[in-house]
């Protein structure tokens, strides 16, 4: 989502957002608390197709309700209870890193952590996603994991000692 912002002199600010979906939309906020939405078509990024003039209240009731503050649909739910311990870190090996020179393998970074090494990234071989348990680990690279925080901890205590 791109979104562009303008001062409108006299009259408030104006937004300007084009959605991944292709849809614009501009929103004029007025010093007085009065908000108009405007939505373009596709066809005519040019020719708005539609108009919403809504009091300052009821902007703010619109925003809780698009924002998910009032309901919040359940396959989201879902998606947040399963990931909720889970998160994906970024560590910089270190020069002094006991990991340089080994394979992701013979650390056994997944038995030994439970942690799952999702990229990595060095000046040697570039960018690999989803690298395979033969990739070796140098100095400098940047390596992106994803487990719960207890995992995380143990991956980069690999990371240092060279085992876990």
């Amino acid at each position: 989502m791109n979104i562009r912002e303008s001062i409108l002199p006299g009259i408030g600010m104006k937004y300007q957002i084009d959605a991944a979906s292709g849809d614009r939309m501009v929103i004029v906020i007025h010093d007085d608390g009065r908000r108009e939405l405007y939505h373009f078509s596709h066809e005519d990024d040019e020719q708005s197709i539609s108009m919403v003039t809504l009091e300052d209240q009821e902007a703010r009731q619109l925003a809780a309700l698009v924002g998910g503050m009032v309901y919040k649909p359940k396959q989201l739910e879902t998606v947040e209870m399963a990931f909720d311990e889970l998160t994906i870190e970024w560590y910089r090996i270190d020069p002094h890193f006991a990991c340089i020179g080994k394979s992701i393998g013979e650390l056994n970074i997944r038995q030994n952590s439970g942690a799952s090494v999702i990229a990595l990234m060095d000046k040697k071989n570039g960018k690999q996603v989803n690298p395979g348990s033969d990739c070796i680990l140098n100095a400098e690279a940047t390596v992106v994991a994803v487990g719960e925080r207890d995992q995380q901890k143990r991956f980069k205590q690999i990371l240092m000692n060279g085992s876990g």
